[in-house]
């Protein structure tokens, strides 16, 4: 048996234009799965699409009509990456009651529609993966970014407990925690040198890490060899979290 293998599997990856999403849906063509790509614009998203022989569909998750529109693209999926773009950064007394609410769409309820709409196959079947993109700060939370703090520990906790329901039926639920990783986001939170160079040194790796070692992570919770791992959340931090 060829270990590490998708033939035959179909799976949708959201945010996938670019950074972790694309270098996600890169390797899981790699290993063999039919890749549907979602997000927002087309002009980033067709050509990306294109390059790694993946289909594509212009969908907005954060609203339901967004998640139907991904999901009819794709089809019966196997394996579902739900990936967000982070919230903005501000302080905690700053955020405003909009930028909450956005935050709870863009990245909960997102992650919620998608695992509810891929899910009856999945079960039927007796095969299936959904896993969330997230973030570190998950169990550290940084000041400047407090709405994907709470979000990102509400998709972690609502796929824990999706995992104790459908683990028999042969479906797995986890999350990927990237730490600092080199993608756009993290050029604009952190866009001065002297300051990125500051944090590197604050990694035990002392580096920031690149989007394909995190789509490593997502790819192998996506194969058959993961099936015994559930409800779990995986660090991909260069030691940050120890």
């Amino acid at each position: 048996m060829t270990l590490f293998r998708l033939e035959g599997r179909r799976a949708l990856v959201t945010g996938a234009s670019k950074g972790i999403g694309l270098a996600a849906a890169r390797q899981l063509i790699e290993l063999g799965a039919q890749v549907t790509v979602a997000a927002r614009h087309e002009d980033t998203l067709r050509p990306a699409a294109e390059a790694i022989g993946a289909r594509w569909a212009v969908a907005d998750v954060s609203t339901p009509q967004g998640v139907l529109s991904a999901m009819d693209a794709a089809g019966e999926v196997d394996i579902l990456i739900s990936n967000a773009g982070g919230p903005p950064p501000g302080l905690p007394s700053e955020v405003s009651e909009d930028a909450w609410a956005q935050g709870i769409q863009t990245t909960f309820m997102s992650t919620v529609r998608l695992a509810e709409a891929a899910l009856p196959g999945m079960r039927s079947r007796g095969w299936g993966r959904i896993i969330a993109v997230t973030s570190l700060t998950v169990g550290r939370p940084a000041l400047n970014l407090p709405v994907s703090n709470a979000m990102r520990a509400a998709v972690t906790n609502h796929l824990r407990t999706l995992a104790l329901e459908v683990a028999a039926d042969g479906v797995t639920c986890n999350t990927v925690a990237p730490g600092y990783t080199a993608t756009e986001r993290l050029q604009k939170l952190h866009a001065d040198p002297a300051e990125a160079a500051r944090l590197q040194a604050r990694i035990p790796a002392r580096r920031f890490g690149e989007p394909g070692e995190v789509a490593a992570a997502i790819t192998f919770l996506a194969t058959r060899e993961a099936a015994y791992i559930t409800g779990q959340e995986l660090l991909v931090d260069g030691g940050w979290s120890i």
